[in-house]
């Protein structure tokens, strides 16, 4: 935490950072997170903070030599707030499954007190899950980062890569990946 002493994060509790998405994977490792790691507190140790982040997808660009540009030209607006409020709607629905998933965990593992509750905060943003997750990690003040992963061996991404090039690689846990070289805190990876 931006120059927080070890003694002032233990007073406080760890900031864990879970990135949440449509796929179970995400799910898998949340479950997993609130089970197996997250403190909730009670008596002289403090709750843990999760912080459940949910990255949207940009917005879709054209070029102006794209076919798809020219409809897309003539429709604009109303297809870029189609986009929007179903981008918005998925977000909501996956934000809404973690914070459920949250609450019923406190309520099986938690006596009901206050001082025993975890803390959640929820995130939404735009952008390059990859490059959104890693700046939201020093943004916030992640401690540790949780994500969840397919499961795949660089065997398998490279016999991917060779059928399908970098189109399937991208689809393979690339955020995982990425976001273990690069973020500024501990990459928890719980596979599926």
């Amino acid at each position: 935490m931006d120059g927080a002493t070890e003694e002032e994060t233990a007073a406080a509790g760890r900031r864990i950072l879970v990135a949440v998405d449509e796929g179970d994977e995400s799910v898998h490792a949340l479950k997993w997170c609130l089970a197996s790691f997250a403190k909730r507190g009670g008596g002289a140790v403090p709750p843990d903070t999760i912080i459940l982040l949910y990255v949207r997808p940009p917005p879709p660009t054209y070029s102006v030599l794209d076919a798809s540009a020219m409809v897309g030209y003539v429709f604009s607006d109303e297809v870029a707030a189609a986009i929007d409020g179903y981008s918005r709607e998925v977000a909501e629905a996956v934000v809404e499954k973690a914070q459920k998933l949250c609450t019923l965990y406190g309520k099986e593992v938690g006596d009901g007190e206050a001082d025993h509750e975890m803390k959640v905060e929820v995130k939404v943003a735009v952008g390059d899950a990859r490059n959104v997750i890693c700046q939201m990690v020093d943004k916030l003040g992640a401690d540790v980062l949780v994500m969840g992963s397919h499961g795949y061996g660089l065997f398998k991404r490279s016999l991917e890569r060779s059928r399908f090039q970098s189109q399937k690689l991208a689809l393979l846990g690339s955020v995982s990946d990425y976001c273990v070289r690069n973020a500024n805190c501990p990459v928890l990876i719980v596979k599926s």
